[in-house]
Protein backbone atom coordinates (compact mmCIF):
# COMPACT_ATOMS: atom_id res chain seq x y z
CA UNK A 1 0.00 0.00 0.00
CA UNK A 2 1.27 3.24 -0.82
CA UNK A 3 0.65 4.94 1.98
CA UNK A 4 3.17 6.17 4.51
CA UNK A 5 1.75 7.26 7.81
CA UNK A 6 3.39 10.10 9.93
CA UNK A 7 2.26 10.33 13.52
CA UNK A 8 3.53 13.17 15.39
CA UNK A 9 4.19 11.30 18.61
CA UNK A 10 5.69 7.59 17.91
CA UNK A 11 7.13 6.04 20.57
CA UNK A 12 10.61 4.63 20.68
CA UNK A 13 12.23 0.86 20.92
CA UNK A 14 12.66 1.39 24.54
CA UNK A 15 8.75 1.85 24.69
CA UNK A 16 8.38 -1.11 22.75
CA UNK A 17 10.62 -3.26 25.00
CA UNK A 18 8.32 -2.14 27.80
CA UNK A 19 5.44 -2.73 26.60
CA UNK A 20 6.35 -6.19 25.46
CA UNK A 21 7.64 -6.66 29.07
CA UNK A 22 4.62 -5.86 30.48
CA UNK A 23 2.31 -7.62 27.98
CA UNK A 24 4.31 -10.98 28.47
CA UNK A 25 4.17 -10.33 32.15
CA UNK A 26 8.16 -10.59 32.65
CA UNK A 27 10.54 -10.03 35.33
CA UNK A 28 12.38 -6.68 34.06
CA UNK A 29 15.34 -8.21 36.14
CA UNK A 30 15.64 -11.21 34.46
CA UNK A 31 14.32 -10.93 30.86
CA UNK A 32 14.02 -13.95 28.76
CA UNK A 33 16.03 -12.90 25.72
CA UNK A 34 15.30 -14.79 22.98
CA UNK A 35 11.59 -14.86 23.58
CA UNK A 36 11.75 -10.66 23.70
CA UNK A 37 13.84 -10.60 20.51
CA UNK A 38 11.54 -12.49 18.71
CA UNK A 39 8.71 -10.75 19.57
CA UNK A 40 10.39 -7.08 18.76
CA UNK A 41 11.17 -8.19 15.53
CA UNK A 42 7.84 -9.63 14.87
CA UNK A 43 5.99 -6.01 15.61
CA UNK A 44 9.12 -4.19 13.40
CA UNK A 45 7.89 -6.14 10.54
CA UNK A 46 4.40 -5.76 11.08
CA UNK A 47 5.83 -1.47 10.91
CA UNK A 48 7.47 -2.35 7.93
CA UNK A 49 4.13 -3.90 6.64
CA UNK A 50 2.55 -0.95 7.09
CA UNK A 51 4.85 1.40 5.87
CA UNK A 52 5.38 3.28 9.35
CA UNK A 53 7.84 5.47 9.37
CA UNK A 54 10.15 3.32 11.56
CA UNK A 55 12.93 5.61 12.88
CA UNK A 56 16.74 3.98 12.61
CA UNK A 57 16.68 3.64 16.55
CA UNK A 58 14.30 0.77 16.33
CA UNK A 59 16.84 -0.96 13.86
CA UNK A 60 19.62 -0.55 16.16
CA UNK A 61 18.07 -1.71 19.02
CA UNK A 62 17.05 -4.76 17.03
CA UNK A 63 21.12 -5.45 16.29
CA UNK A 64 21.43 -4.70 19.87
CA UNK A 65 19.18 -7.82 20.95
CA UNK A 66 20.39 -10.07 18.74
CA UNK A 67 23.71 -9.48 19.96
CA UNK A 68 22.64 -9.80 23.53
CA UNK A 69 20.84 -13.05 22.41
CA UNK A 70 24.12 -14.16 20.37
CA UNK A 71 25.98 -14.17 23.57
CA UNK A 72 23.73 -15.51 25.61
CA UNK A 73 23.66 -18.13 23.72
CA UNK A 74 27.23 -18.92 23.47
CA UNK A 75 28.33 -22.31 24.73
CA UNK A 76 29.28 -22.81 28.96
CA UNK A 77 33.35 -22.83 27.88
CA UNK A 78 32.78 -19.80 25.74
CA UNK A 79 31.24 -18.04 28.57
CA UNK A 80 33.79 -18.74 31.33
CA UNK A 81 36.15 -16.44 28.51
CA UNK A 82 34.18 -13.17 29.15
CA UNK A 83 35.37 -10.37 31.49
CA UNK A 84 34.02 -10.67 34.84
CA UNK A 85 31.79 -7.70 34.21
CA UNK A 86 30.32 -8.88 31.20
CA UNK A 87 28.70 -12.10 32.94
CA UNK A 88 25.07 -10.95 31.84
CA UNK A 89 25.50 -9.08 28.44
CA UNK A 90 21.42 -7.90 29.77
CA UNK A 91 22.57 -5.87 32.57
CA UNK A 92 23.40 -2.56 30.62
CA UNK A 93 19.84 -3.26 28.73
CA UNK A 94 18.35 -3.70 32.17
CA UNK A 95 19.82 -0.68 33.21
CA UNK A 96 18.84 1.83 30.40
CA UNK A 97 15.29 0.31 30.63
CA UNK A 98 15.13 0.88 34.24
CA UNK A 99 16.25 4.44 33.86
CA UNK A 100 13.70 4.81 30.63
CA UNK A 101 10.83 3.36 33.05
CA UNK A 102 11.64 5.72 35.75
CA UNK A 103 11.75 8.89 33.34
CA UNK A 104 8.16 7.68 31.82
CA UNK A 105 6.86 6.88 35.26
CA UNK A 106 7.92 10.60 36.59
CA UNK A 107 6.57 11.82 32.85
CA UNK A 108 2.63 10.44 33.05
CA UNK A 109 2.97 11.76 37.06
CA UNK A 110 3.16 15.27 35.01
CA UNK A 111 0.58 14.17 32.40
CA UNK A 112 -2.04 13.83 35.17
CA UNK A 113 -1.72 16.82 36.67
CA UNK A 114 -1.73 18.74 33.07
CA UNK A 115 -4.86 17.25 32.25
CA UNK A 116 -6.85 17.85 35.41
CA UNK A 117 -6.20 21.32 34.51
CA UNK A 118 -7.16 21.17 31.21
CA UNK A 119 -9.42 18.13 30.58
CA UNK A 120 -8.86 16.43 27.17
CA UNK A 121 -12.80 16.17 26.84
CA UNK A 122 -15.66 18.24 26.92
CA UNK A 123 -18.68 16.86 29.06
CA UNK A 124 -20.71 16.93 25.33
CA UNK A 125 -18.54 15.23 23.31
CA UNK A 126 -17.43 11.90 25.41
CA UNK A 127 -20.78 11.48 27.67
CA UNK A 128 -18.89 7.95 28.58
CA UNK A 129 -15.84 9.66 30.16
CA UNK A 130 -17.49 11.21 32.78
CA UNK A 131 -18.59 7.99 34.22
CA UNK A 132 -15.82 8.26 36.83
CA UNK A 133 -13.94 5.08 35.16
CA UNK A 134 -10.31 5.67 34.47
CA UNK A 135 -9.08 6.08 30.68
CA UNK A 136 -5.83 5.98 29.69
CA UNK A 137 -4.84 6.63 25.49
CA UNK A 138 -4.21 3.45 23.96
CA UNK A 139 -0.45 3.31 22.78
CA UNK A 140 0.59 2.67 18.81
CA UNK A 141 1.52 -0.57 20.05
CA UNK A 142 -1.31 -1.31 21.83
CA UNK A 143 -2.88 -0.77 18.26
CA UNK A 144 -0.83 -3.08 16.66
CA UNK A 145 -1.31 -5.39 19.02
CA UNK A 146 -5.61 -5.69 18.54
CA UNK A 147 -4.36 -5.81 14.30
CA UNK A 148 -2.41 -8.94 15.10
CA UNK A 149 -5.24 -10.68 16.94
CA UNK A 150 -7.94 -9.60 14.47
CA UNK A 151 -5.47 -10.34 11.72
CA UNK A 152 -5.03 -14.16 13.62
CA UNK A 153 -8.67 -14.52 14.14
CA UNK A 154 -9.98 -13.74 10.44
CA UNK A 155 -10.54 -17.64 8.72
CA UNK A 156 -8.45 -18.40 6.29
CA UNK A 157 -10.95 -18.55 3.58
CA UNK A 158 -11.79 -14.97 3.68
CA UNK A 159 -8.42 -13.82 2.88
CA UNK A 160 -8.26 -16.50 0.50
CA UNK A 161 -10.93 -15.01 -1.50
CA UNK A 162 -10.88 -12.92 -4.90
CA UNK A 163 -11.63 -9.30 -3.63
CA UNK A 164 -12.64 -6.86 -6.77
CA UNK A 165 -13.08 -4.00 -4.69
CA UNK A 166 -10.27 -1.70 -4.18
CA UNK A 167 -9.88 -0.24 -0.35
CA UNK A 168 -7.56 2.90 0.01
CA UNK A 169 -6.88 4.57 3.28
CA UNK A 170 -8.59 7.81 2.31
CA UNK A 171 -12.00 5.91 1.19
CA UNK A 172 -11.50 4.22 4.83
CA UNK A 173 -10.93 8.20 6.30
CA UNK A 174 -13.88 9.40 5.18
CA UNK A 175 -16.00 6.07 5.99
CA UNK A 176 -14.91 5.76 9.49
CA UNK A 177 -15.95 9.79 10.10
CA UNK A 178 -19.43 8.73 8.83
CA UNK A 179 -19.94 6.01 10.77
CA UNK A 180 -18.38 7.92 14.42
CA UNK A 181 -20.91 10.87 13.03
CA UNK A 182 -23.65 8.08 14.10
CA UNK A 183 -21.71 6.35 16.55
CA UNK A 184 -19.60 8.78 18.44
CA UNK A 185 -17.84 5.84 20.49
CA UNK A 186 -17.81 2.64 19.23
CA UNK A 187 -14.58 -0.36 20.34
CA UNK A 188 -11.65 -1.04 17.65
CA UNK A 189 -12.49 -4.77 17.30
CA UNK A 190 -16.08 -3.41 15.24
CA UNK A 191 -14.02 -2.01 12.85
CA UNK A 192 -12.82 -4.81 11.45
CA UNK A 193 -15.48 -7.29 11.93
CA UNK A 194 -17.28 -6.64 8.53
CA UNK A 195 -13.78 -6.72 6.50
CA UNK A 196 -13.87 -9.04 3.51
CA UNK A 197 -9.90 -8.84 2.96
CA UNK A 198 -6.44 -8.52 4.40
CA UNK A 199 -5.89 -5.42 2.70
CA UNK A 200 -9.30 -4.30 3.96
CA UNK A 201 -8.25 -4.74 7.27
CA UNK A 202 -4.86 -2.93 6.98
CA UNK A 203 -6.59 -0.02 4.99
CA UNK A 204 -9.33 0.34 8.04
CA UNK A 205 -6.12 0.13 10.45
CA UNK A 206 -4.23 2.67 8.89
CA UNK A 207 -7.13 5.64 8.72
CA UNK A 208 -7.51 4.94 12.72
CA UNK A 209 -3.85 6.04 12.64
CA UNK A 210 -4.20 8.59 10.17
CA UNK A 211 -7.50 10.14 12.51
CA UNK A 212 -5.43 10.10 15.26
CA UNK A 213 -2.50 12.29 13.72
CA UNK A 214 -5.43 14.26 12.39
CA UNK A 215 -6.86 14.43 15.99
CA UNK A 216 -10.03 13.75 14.95
CA UNK A 217 -10.62 10.88 16.67
CA UNK A 218 -8.43 9.55 20.08
CA UNK A 219 -7.92 5.76 20.70
CA UNK A 220 -8.59 4.55 25.06
CA UNK A 221 -8.55 1.46 27.26
CA UNK A 222 -10.08 1.18 30.73
CA UNK A 223 -6.80 -0.80 31.36
CA UNK A 224 -3.86 -2.08 29.98
CA UNK A 225 -4.21 -4.29 27.14
CA UNK A 226 -7.89 -3.98 27.50
CA UNK A 227 -10.25 -3.33 24.39
CA UNK A 228 -10.03 -0.12 22.73
CA UNK A 229 -12.63 2.04 22.06
CA UNK A 230 -12.38 4.94 19.57
CA UNK A 231 -13.57 7.88 20.17
CA UNK A 232 -14.74 10.93 18.00
CA UNK A 233 -13.09 14.13 19.27
CA UNK A 234 -15.79 16.78 18.80
CA UNK A 235 -13.91 19.05 20.91
CA UNK A 236 -11.27 19.58 18.41
CA UNK A 237 -13.59 19.48 15.34
CA UNK A 238 -15.13 21.90 16.69
CA UNK A 239 -12.31 24.38 17.28
CA UNK A 240 -11.04 23.74 13.88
Amino acid sequence: MSYKVKLEVFEGPLDLLLYLIKKSEIDIYDIPIANITEQYLEYIELMRMLDLNIAGEFLVMAATLIHIKSKMLLPPEEKEILPEEEEDPREELVRRLLEYKKFKEVAGVLQDLEGQRKKMFTRAATPDLDSGEKFFEASLFDLITALTRVLKDVPKEIFQEIVRDEFTVEQKVHDLLHILVKTPVLYLSELFKDAKSKLEIIATFLAVLELIRLKEIVVVQKKSFDDIEVIRNEKHRLRT
